[in-house]
């Protein structure tokens, strides 16, 4: 691999650096449970994994004589 003939200076790595910023979390509200969440992450809720408003993993405790679809 090539390598540098010379020393960087340190303001070279630091203008490199200047586009590496920490941005916050962008949360939404669930439309269907009206939960709170991070955007395009799976969230629980009472049992049940939501993603893009629609149930994906149902795990609430299955009751006799009822069907849990």
């Amino acid at each position: 691999m090539p390598n540098p003939k010379r020393r960087h200076s340190q303001q070279r790595g630091a203008k490199r650096r200047t586009h590496y910023k920490a941005e916050a979390e962008t949360w939404t509200i669930d439309a269907t449970t009206g939960e709170s969440h991070l955007r395009h992450r799976a969230h629980w809720v009472e049992g049940k994994l939501y993603y893009r408003g629609k149930v994906v993993i149902d795990k609430t405790p299955v009751i006799e004589g009822e069907t849990n679809l």
